[in-house]
């Protein structure tokens, strides 16, 4: 009871603290406005649809890439459903609203007791998935309550969590009642053991299976593959301005080098400071066969192109470390390259990894980053067996999707 206390007093602040930051922030307005009569547009939208569903939910963009994989390859095993897909951030919703591998996009409504169980009863899934670290108490436990199977993938256990707290032996209790957790790493699945749960097993990260499949689909850019030439191509991706102020200016000391830059937000400010920094940019929007001849450095002003961008690069800078977190290396690794980043990256199994297979350097400064990048750009036979044993990595750990869609197999054809 205390726990269940506790945790509708901090759903309800979450929510007060939201309505009181609207009015000043861009993103808690747009978190209010996307669930206003929310119930009565998923009323609207699924009336008259008697199909069975499948429910993903996921909190963001980046665990929308990870379910991704799943929820297509679901789509190929399962056609005569139809899918929900719910996100809890508009950083999520507001870039996925339209995706055409869903059925129906919603916001998640908040999740309180009443609102679980009308949304529960209004979607009425077959199956629901969530996706990383989306454990909501009062949507697993109306899903429970139903017997509606929940699976959970690409999920990472660690001792400090609050789900192994005294105070949060329910939601423990409520975790155990997965049908399947599909965690990341053993020490994930050791750790559920220990803690009495029976219901995990080691499949890997779907992100694996989403960046493989970009790398193979993934568009031309001619511009990109005429700038860069013959010349070697650094790519500082998703870059924040700590990550510009600490990468570029010693890139640009690198005679001969091609400098892709694509920042994390798109914003003149950002762009600004780049031209700043460099005679010899141009940005995406402004280039052309005959102003990108004699540019250094190429600066995207878009959204969508990073994935692809990867593909000219022979080394890559991956944005966000120096601040809240590190942004996706494997959409650089899967391309084979050596990667720098900075050191807010321990939360990130796939970023330790390629630290420990040594295809990845941390980076706390410009002269740490200088003397470590000069180390591969001056050995070109190390800068191959480091790309080669980053692609490697890639290819040795993609296949957790299909895993997880043959236990939704069994656990549909059961019902």
């Amino acid at each position: 009871m205390l726990f269940q206390l506790f945790y509708s007093l901090s759903i309800g602040l979450y929510y007060l603290l939201l309505n009181l930051a609207a009015p000043f922030n861009s993103k808690a307005r747009l978190w209010l406005n996307g669930r206003k009569d929310i119930f009565g547009e998923i009323r609207r939208r699924l009336n008259g649809d008697t199909s069975p569903r499948a429910w993903f939910h996921c909190a963001s963009l980046g665990e929308f890439e990870q379910a991704r994989p799943v929820i297509e390859r679901f789509r190929d095993s399962f056609p005569q459903h139809t899918i929900v897909l719910t996100f809890f951030s508009p950083s999520g919703y507001e870039i996925r609203k339209n995706y055409p591998g869903a059925d129906y996009v919603f916001y998640l409504p908040p999740d309180t007791k009443s609102n679980a169980q009308k949304f529960v009863h209004i979607v009425s899934p077959a199956i629901a998935y969530f996706v990383k670290y989306e454990f909501w108490f009062h949507y697993l436990n109306e899903l429970h309550k139903k017997s509606i199977p929940a699976i959970s993938f690409s999920a990472i256990f660690r001792h400090n969590q609050l789900y192994f707290k005294p105070i949060a032996k329910p939601y423990k209790n409520l975790l155990q009642s997965f049908k399947h957790i599909f965690v990341q790493d053993r020490a994930s699945l050791e750790l559920l053991e220990e803690h009495g749960f029976k219901n995990a097993e080691i499949t890997g990260d779907t992100r694996f299976d989403r960046v493989t499949e970009i790398a193979t689909q993934r568009n031309e850019i001619p511009l990109a593959a005429r700038f860069k030439g013959q010349s070697p191509c650094f790519i500082i991706g998703s870059a924040w301005e700590k990550d510009i102020r600490i990468f570029f200016p010693v890139l640009l000391a690198v005679p001969d080098l091609k400098i892709i830059i694509a920042p994390h937000e798109i914003k003149e400010k950002t762009l600004l400071l780049i031209e700043q920094m460099t005679t010899s940019s141009i940005r995406y929007s402004k280039a052309n066969d005959n102003t990108i001849a004699d540019q250094r450095v190429l600066i995207i002003d878009n959204i969508g192109m990073l994935s692809s961008l990867y593909a000219y690069a022979d080394y890559a800078a991956v944005g966000g470390a120096f601040g809240s977190g590190l942004h996706n290396t494997l959409e650089a690794a899967v391309y084979g390259m050596p990667l720098f980043f900075g050191p807010n990256h321990r939360k990130f199994k796939e970023a330790l990894d390629l630290r420990k297979i040594e295809v990845a350097f941390s980076i706390h400064n410009q002269e740490d980053f200088r003397k470590k990048f000069e180390s591969v750009y001056n050995n070109e036979e190390l800068r191959i067996k480091l790309a080669t044993r980053a692609s490697r990595y890639v290819n040795e750990n993609t296949g957790a999707s299909d895993k997880i869609i043959a236990c939704s197999q069994a656990l549909l054809n059961s019902r």
